[in-house]
């Protein structure tokens, strides 16, 4: 961003370390990228911040690491390095062409310059080493050798963890909701009810659905272990792996109570779940912030597989929608996800795209705003057995 907003389409020669106005611009971005990662660490509430530069060099990672000791700010180098050409051009045509450095441009004449960029880097390219008194992890053609160096913390453990799980392998995760339940008619919350007569349906049609979607990818199924889940997965044609971690929202003393009863009987906690859905903890139960915790295996799982399919609860659900769109988890109580809806999320270098089809059958929603019981209602989705949709489309930048 800093470097795009002199400099916004640069041609290889820009990145030549013998063009001395092209370095000094480079550094300038440089530098006022560290300045406001450092007024950035000085919030409260301010973790984890990602440079995101080439920092090619030992001098330029030396600079990087004073300026942040001076601030007492923990640093972590990560280097992606890719000795296998045929990876390099599939990453060019995938990702780079589509760059905000290449906007309109000849995708051809695109691939062909960032080879030229890549050149003018490898000139002065230095490896990280340990003799740099460093801490970083280095990672050899995606993932196939990962190297390690003076890891010293939790953090810094956890990074690591979720950096060697990634890939960039195309694949799509496929999200969906258990058919329309007993307890959803009767608008009770948690409990582990059986399908209504609606929701036995979808499960009949979900994997027309899947098909539709997936065509023949050779999917693998996940489900809660609750029965409303599995009932709906059961005519799915695939592999089919149950997971506690995918368990709805645990609603401790309110489980199996409609709203209206929770605001009747614990006045207190509703107002308080309203203000705070986020971090509210029912009582004896969870959060939407106790849920994000026990998804992180599940996140770890999907970063490091190809084409799972989940169908589970809405609250599981919004956590995982919020990590692969990039939405505020704080923000995630709040949407709407329907009932009898297959969505499809395909991540990609700059945004996750975004796909939806919605079964042909009523369902009541779920959904609640603030301050009310949920909208218990049927969703105009048309009537059973009439013929599928076309799938609505939507794309969302990550």
């Amino acid at each position: 961003m800093y470097r795009r907003t002199n400099t916004p389409n640069p041609p290889a020669a820009f990145f030549d370390n013998s063009n001395p106005e092209g370095e000094r611009l480079r550094r300038a971005a440089a530098s006022a990228a560290v300045d406001d990662m450092v007024k950035w660490f000085k919030n409260e509430n301010s973790t984890i911040a990602i440079l995101d530069a080439t920092n090619s060099t030992k001098m330029r990672r030396q600079w990087i690491k004073e300026r942040c000791d001076a601030e007492r700010i923990e640093t972590l180098f990560v280097e992606s390095l890719c000795n296998d050409k045929s990876l390099v051009m599939a990453n060019i045509v995938e990702v780079k062409t589509t760059s905000p450095d290449y906007v309109g441009q000849d995708p051809e004449a695109a691939a062909k310059d960032f080879l030229d960029r890549i050149r003018k880097y490898e000139e002065v390219y230095e490896p990280l080493e340990a003799s740099e008194n460093l801490t970083f992890i280095k990672i050899v053609d995606v993932g196939a050798q990962v190297i390690i160096n003076a890891i010293r913390d939790y953090i810094q453990s956890r990074m690591v963890y979720y950096l060697m799980n990634l890939h960039i392998r195309p694949r799509s995760i496929w999200l969906s909701r258990h058919g329309e339940s007993e307890f959803n008619l009767s608008g009770q919350i948690g409990g582990d009810a059986n399908l209504s007569h609606r929701g036995q349906l979808y499960a009949r049609t979900l994997p027309n659905l899947v098909q539709e979607s997936a065509g023949d990818r050779k999917l693998t199924v996940w489900t809660s272990t609750l029965k409303r889940t599995i009932q709906t997965a059961r005519f799915l044609p695939f592999e089919k792996l149950e997971w506690k971690a995918l368990d709805e929202l645990d609603s401790g003393v309110c489980d199996g109570l409609t709203y209206g009863e929770i605001e009747a009987q614990y006045p207190a906690d509703f107002r308080a779940r309203d203000e705070d859905k986020y971090n509210y903890r029912y009582l004896g139960g969870e959060s939407y912030r106790d849920v994000v915790t026990r998804l992180e295996p599940i996140i770890m799982e999907l970063e490091r597989s190809e084409n799972i399919i989940i169908v589970t609860h809405q609250a599981v659900i919004r956590c995982i929608y919020a990590y692969f769109m990039n939405m505020a988890q704080e923000k995630s109580p709040w949407m709407e996800v329907p009932l009898h809806t297959l969505i499809r999320l395909t991540p990609g270098p700059y945004k996750t795209d975004e796909q939806r089809w919605k079964a042909n059958i009523p369902a009541v929603s779920t959904w609640r705003g603030k301050g009310s019981a949920a909208k218990h209602q049927e969703s105009p989705l048309g009537t059973p057995g009439t013929e599928l949709p076309e799938p609505v489309m939507k794309a969302n930048a990550t």
